[in-house]
């Protein structure tokens, strides 16, 4: 048996489906973010990024290498096992106390990667509540869905942001049955947020407990960066926030925050964190210096939602079709798998601007996009020039134009 085809024909119909992806090799350049170089097939080339999730440039951040660099000429690279194996480190212990902090909760846990925590998180929580029922958001992330699918519990899909579906759901469940309603707090493709407080609200009414994900928010709102839910009034009322370090924050990771009691039973209770290895200290050194700071300056949310708001309007005005948000994300709407992928290949190896094209199944087939994220040091050349890249290559693929409002409808 060759069983190579089974791989060649998985990858065929990707192909034919216009889902296989190529990665760019990208070399980052610390000082010059968003700078990169590009080392194409024809060598290397500079470009823009224009999608990182390096939300605010902390990857390059001097407080947030510094610690990197002393942590790691001190304690060594590798954590040295999993948590419960020597991998229970000096910085990862600090780490988790800034995050309990940041999000004003009794504890926090950290996994190796956002995914992970939600993977597990949710798996976890909802193994040690017998009869549990999940409440989720039909445009929960992977790592959610993940999450709930190993979970093995009764599910049901409430309609995007949709408070009223939610509270028909929780009607209909019996009121002694434990329930946990999961939602992203930021949805990172549209870029629209979750009414926070309404489902609080709901929880309280109907008994259930909360799991908000902050992935894409956390650093970036609230008065200390503690995420939407900070800058909504609520976060004391949501029971678990979950969050990254890779991507605000600049460096690698995923957390949960809750009581000391969820957390220490997560902490007891989860294979994906029992049996991995640990975060290495210099990582979680770094990752909490860049906490600590972003809880004491707001220069970098600042800057960074006026140039998202620049850019937006720049776009907007040169009569591409922007999808309406009021927060960082940048979607511009292609609705053609074919057409997404052509368009970054033009703005990447004809105008040096790398963004990455947004296909099915990360979006529902006919919405394609390219997803655009500005940062504080994308400067107004920056965007003018991005500007007249998407109108060339909108021209050149004869891909429409105007207003697109979808994501608020």
């Amino acid at each position: 048996m060759k069983y190579d085809v089974f791989f060649t024909d998985a990858l065929a119909r990707l192909r034919d489906e216009r889902r296989y992806r190529v990665f760019a090799d990208l070399e980052r350049l610390a000082g010059r973010f968003p700078r990169a170089i590009w080392h194409s097939p024809e060598g290397p080339r500079d470009v823009v990024v224009w999608c990182s999730n390096d939300y605010l440039g902390m990857g390059q951040h001097p407080k947030v290498i510094g610690a990197m660099v002393e942590t790691a000429t001190r304690m060594g690279t590798g954590a040295g096992g999993t948590r419960n194996i020597a991998g229970t480190n000096h910085p990862l212990v600090e780490l988790e106390r800034e995050l309990a902090d940041l999000h004003r909760k009794e504890a926090a846990l950290v996994f190796t990667s956002g995914y992970v925590s939600n993977e597990t998180g949710i798996s976890t929580l909802v193994k040690l509540m017998p009869n549990c029922l999940i409440l989720s958001d039909a445009w929960n992330h992977n790592s959610m869905i993940e999450g709930v699918r190993q979970s093995g519990a009764e599910k049901k899909i409430f309609r995007h942001n949709d408070a009223d579906h939610l509270e028909e759901l929780l009607k209909a469940a019996d009121p002694a049955r434990p329930k946990l309603i999961v939602f992203e707090t930021l949805y990172s493709m549209d870029g629209d947020t979750a009414p926070v407080a309404r489902f609080c609200d709901l929880a309280e009414r109907y008994g259930a407990m909360t799991y908000a994900d902050e992935v894409h928010a956390v650093g970036m709102y609230g008065p200390r960066g503690g995420g939407q839910a900070e800058l909504q009034g609520v976060m004391h009322r949501v029971d678990v926030l979950e969050g990254t370090l890779a991507k605000a924050f600049g460096c690698l990771g995923g957390y949960i925050a809750g009581s000391a009691a969820l957390v220490d039973a997560v902490r007891s209770y989860a294979a994906g964190f029992i049996f991995t290895t640990a975060l290495p200290p210099a990582i979680c050194a770094a990752a909490a210096a860049a906490i600590r700071h972003l809880k004491s300056s707001s220069f970098e949310r600042e800057r960074h939602q006026d140039r998202a708001a620049r850019t937006k309007a720049v776009l907007i005005a040169a009569g591409l079709p922007v999808m309406a948000n009021d927060t960082h994300i940048v979607p511009v709407f292609v609705g053609n798998p074919e057409k997404c992928k052509e368009a970054t290949d033009l703005l990447l190896e004809e105008h040096g601007i790398y963004i990455q094209p947004i296909n099915y199944p990360t979006v529902p087939k006919g919405t394609e996009r390219l997803r655009i994220t500005p940062s504080p040091y994308h400067d107004d050349a920056l965007i003018d020039g991005l500007a007249e890249a998407l109108l060339d290559v909108w021209d050149r693929l004869k891909l429409p134009r105007g207003k697109h409002a979808m994501a608020a409808e």
